[in-house]
């Protein structure tokens, strides 16, 4: 990033700082984008879903049964071909993608989850890692009052799908935290009005 863009990216960030009314929610996202909208507002982890992702199967099924899961004690197991830790509850596998040890995975992800204000959150899903529709159509099923889903295409049959623009000819999005090109300041996911998300709770 040249330095005029960072600055024009830091002011856009700081705009909506200042646009935030609702500070102090728990974001519980399936990848990275979750993470990286918490630190463009400058939030705190108010949730153990940082710098990790979830196969959509096993987000749903997480989801549908949050406090049984959370209540699991977590441990690692190998996996071919993956070199980070990767995370168990119950039946539900996590990966830790920027964590260098299970240690500080599960150090992270116990002190995050003492934080989650279950009257405070949000849910942020996508259509990558194999998304099928009827994860898509289970998510949209479940009973959370705020909840997105990220998708390449329209599903206006979905009342949680958020559909990005610029991934049509993919089969899911991409990488939402990319910029949207080489001389812009927004990446994809800021054409989601993600501060009235959190301020409001409406898409």
């Amino acid at each position: 990033m040249t330095k005029i863009k960072k600055i024009l990216r830091d002011m856009y960030n700081n705009a909506n700082r200042k646009r935030l009314k609702n500070t102090n929610i728990s974001l519980i996202a399936s990848n990275c984008n979750g993470c990286l909208i918490l630190h463009d507002l400058g939030l705190k982890f108010n949730s153990p879903f940082v710098n990790l992702w979830m196969k959509p199967t096993d987000y749903v099924r997480f989801l549908s049964n949050i406090h049984h899961y959370l209540s699991c004690d977590l441990f690692f197991v190998d996996e071919p071909d993956i070199s980070y830790p990767v995370g168990v509850l119950d039946d539900v596998r996590i990966y830790f993608q920027h964590y260098k040890t299970s240690q500080d995975a599960k150090e992270k992800w116990l002190e995050r989850s003492n934080r989650i204000d279950f009257e405070n959150l949000f849910i942020l899903f996508n259509d990558r890692d194999g998304c099928t529709y009827q994860n898509l159509a289970d998510f949209d099923a479940l009973p959370y009052k705020n909840k997105v889903v990220f998708t390449h295409i329209p599903y206006p049959e979905f009342k949680s799908a958020y559909y990005l623009k610029g991934f049509e000819k993919e089969e899911s999005v991409g990488m939402c935290s990319n910029f949207k090109h080489k001389f812009s300041i927004k990446k994809y996911y800021d054409d989601f009005d993600y501060v009235k998300w959190f301020n409001s709770g409406t898409l």
